[in-house]
């Protein structure tokens, strides 16, 4: 994507896509309610114990954490069976997965291995996790989903872009669902590159038309609409409609990165100020947040933004309560 002018991913005349599944794996966060409030909170992911057990076996910890929410999601999406199977459409389910840091303390560890002891020295268990895919091959294979499978990692607008390119796919008819991750886990390597200790945290969603989630009976918790990249925040911001949405009820984002009209939004959540660093998780657990709050909403527009002042792009992203949700404005007939 070209950094010199706005950019808005859309399709002409396509369905509306909602979100029907939401799953965490975040210390001191247990639902997508909490994020709506003050972080971190007691209980939430224990990383100690919840990245155990004979599936995680031999994955990198950013897979552990995502496979982790993924099964959070494709549950509370009503996708998976009693026996933890996918029961929709493999063939079209799409995984795409935002990461910046994923895998970076696995390359640095192979390299390490290579200029000690050559590369008879890697392990065939510890290759697989120095692929920039790794994530999303580990979610895909775990649940069997066949459509297209990518990773993006386009620095703190990673999230928001990979919501981005899901709703596009759909759109697109390339997919008829699509789970969507981002993910980042605390290590050093990440910690050095930060300059500061980041938070494990994985966040995990499924994007579906919203006439496919009716026909199954799922529920929509938002409406996923306008989205725009460029260098300007402002301009960014416009191009995604956010800027023509009033009055915006929540505005998920840095205060600090925008002088515009949404410091009047009613109310602002800066997640990376409670949480910590979170990089390329950081625009999925805003999309879960937002759906959150539009799930108890009878109308309503939330707006995340991520990047700006001190980074080489930002992005925005408008999310609405689904149509399908909506209170109806047709007065009932009266009858004699």
């Amino acid at each position: 994507m070209s950094l010199t002018s706005t950019t808005r991913m859309s399709v002409p005349h396509a369905r509306e896509v909602v979100v029907t599944g939401i799953g965490l794996a975040v210390p001191g966060v247990a639902t997508p309610d909490d994020l709506l409030g003050p972080l971190p909170r007691e209980g939430g992911f224990d990383v100690v114990t919840g990245l155990r057990g004979r599936e995680l076996r031999h994955k990198d910890r950013a897979s552990r954490l995502a496979l982790r929410a993924a099964e959070s999601a494709l549950r509370d999406a009503a996708l998976l069976g009693a026996d933890g199977a996918f029961t929709g459409t493999a063939d079209s389910t799409a995984v795409v997965v935002s990461t910046n840091l994923g895998n970076a303390d696995s390359v640095c560890e192979a390299a390490g291995t290579i200029s000690r002891e050559g590369v008879t020295g890697l392990s065939p268990l510890g290759l697989p996790q120095t692929s920039s895919n790794v994530v999303a091959g580990w979610v895909a294979i775990r649940y069997g989903l066949r459509g297209p499978n990518l990773t993006v990692c386009n620095g703190i607008t990673s999230g928001l872009d990979a919501l981005a390119w899901a709703r596009n796919l759909i759109a697109a008819q390339r997919a008829t669902a699509v789970l969507v991750v981002g993910v980042e886990p605390a290590n050093d390597v990440a910690a050095k590159l930060f300059g500061e200790r980041p938070t494990d945290a994985a966040a995990a969603v499924v994007l579906e038309p919203a006439d496919t989630a009716s026909g199954r009976g799922a529920r929509p918790r938002a409406a996923v609409n306008g989205y725009a990249r460029g260098r300007n925040l402002a301009d960014a911001l416009a191009a995604a409609g956010a800027a023509h949405e009033a009055p915006v009820d929540l505005w998920l984002g840095h205060e600090a990165n925008t002088g515009t009209k949404l410091l009047e939004a009613t109310h602002r959540i800066d997640l990376e100020a409670q949480l910590g660093p979170l990089s390329g998780a950081l625009g999925v657990l805003q999309c879960a947040a937002a759906a959150a709050h539009l799930a108890t909403a009878a109308t309503g527009h939330v707006v995340a933004s991520a990047g700006a002042l001190h980074h080489d792009a930002a992005a925005a992203l408008l999310l609405t309560t689904p149509r399908t949700t909506r209170p109806s404005t047709q007065k009932p007939e009266k009858h004699p």
